[in-house]
């Protein structure tokens, strides 16, 4: 036991410039942060000092992304993780909270997989494993050639359910959209509630995905009708109808509305991320039309845009409440209806665990699969 002990590689922390509230946070419960120096250059390029030996040891690299600039958040952790493989550290691990260009994980129109060049820059950068916090979609955790530990906030936020709704017993759990059904799911089974689903369109996605004509060859197209203008053709179609002979033109968008019974509860949005304010915005609307006397909104991460805390302030929404793998302390002070999760408990027994060599299973054991 002791020549294992002897054996194990010294820690090292290290913080970028995209969260050191955060880093800060986390250290405090492991070790002080190494010295490293990370700043633009007069020519704006991004420049590494690191102030202390990373030969043969585990170096944590805190680095989230975040809404100012995560094309900035990258580079300072691809040039810190690079700086670290050509100095021999040993492991060399990144902590990202939020995985910028998480979103860009599937491939529309002419466009492609973003989110898979990114891992491999990040693997080729030098990372040799990558700690994260519910990830938009799981399946990336399969772009990267290095083990991925993708833990999960859902445990803190129904904490704070449980400790500061009151009557929350009273509530329904709602997915905003209908592919967010098994995150919603996931929280209603530990609280022991119901769920509901706003379906219909909210937003450009679903124009986003569909057939932009690349199939070789065309396929089939019906007749236009020229009475429509051209401007609306791409929403209308024209279809023969094969019984009367005659055109008829389908709408793809349905109404919002909710698959599910709201009136007289609290109702609380769960979502991973919170990007889309207007259409939070919207969904509280509808919501409240239903019967709903008060809503809460539930993300892990907080991709707030300028506008959004006004929007939110305005809203009929009565909390967002979100965790800190994303700054967001200028959006709280122009919205008192923003309150923050601390999980850098959660990040912290993370490194803990994996530099000791430990089981993480211990921080899911309050995880379901939806999740």
């Amino acid at each position: 036991m002791s020549a294992d002990w002897s054996s194990r590689a010294e820690m090292v922390i290290l913080t970028g410039n995209s969260y050191p509230e955060l880093a800060e946070n986390i250290s405090s419960r492991i070790k002080p942060l190494g010295e490293c120096l990370v700043f633009k250059s007069s020519d704006k390029e991004t420049r590494v000092e690191i102030y202390e030996s990373v030969r043969n040891k585990d170096v944590f690299i805190i680095q989230t992304g975040s809404t100012k600039d995560p094309n900035d958040d990258l580079m300072e952790l691809m040039i810190m993780s690079y700086a670290c493989k050509t100095s021999c550290a040993k492991n060399i691990i990144g902590v990202l909270p939020y995985l910028p260009y998480s979103k860009q994980s599937k491939q529309k129109k002419r466009g492609c997989i973003t989110m898979k060049l990114v891992a491999q820059m990040l693997v080729k950068a030098g990372l040799t494993h990558l700690i994260t916090v519910d990830l938009h979609q799981k399946e990336i955790q399969g772009f990267f050639d290095i083990p991925v530990d993708n833990l999960r906030a859902s445990s803190f936020l129904i904490d704070y359910i449980k400790e500061q709704i009151p009557d929350w017993r009273n509530s329904v759990i709602i997915a905003r959209k209908p592919n967010q059904a098994k995150r919603a799911t996931g929280f209603a089974q530990r609280l022991k509630l119901n769920i509901a689903v706003i379906h219909g369109c909210q937003d450009r996605e679903s124009e986003s995905e569909e057939a932009d004509g690349r199939n070789s060859p065309p396929p089939s197209t019906p007749s236009l009708d020229t009475s429509i203008p051209m401007s609306e053709r791409r929403s209308v179609f024209t279809i023969p109808s094969l019984a009367l002979g005659e055109q008829v033109h389908v709408k793809g968008n349905l109404p919002m509305d909710v698959v599910g019974d709201v009136g007289g509860r609290i109702a609380i949005i769960v979502e991973d991320m919170i990007d889309d304010v207007p259409g939070l915005v919207q969904a509280a609307d509808i919501l409240f039309d239903r019967g709903a006397y008060k809503i809460y909104a539930f993300a892990t991460h907080a991709l707030f845009t300028c506008e959004a805390p006004l929007l939110i302030e305005q809203s009929r929404i009565s909390e967002v409440i979100v965790t800190n793998t994303v700054p967001h302390e200028f959006a709280k002070l122009q919205c008192s209806k923003i309150k923050t999760v601390d999980i850098s408990l959660l990040l912290s027994e993370a490194i803990r665990r994996i530099h000791n060599q430990e089981s993480m299973s211990y921080l899911f054991r309050n995880v379901e699969p939806n999740d």
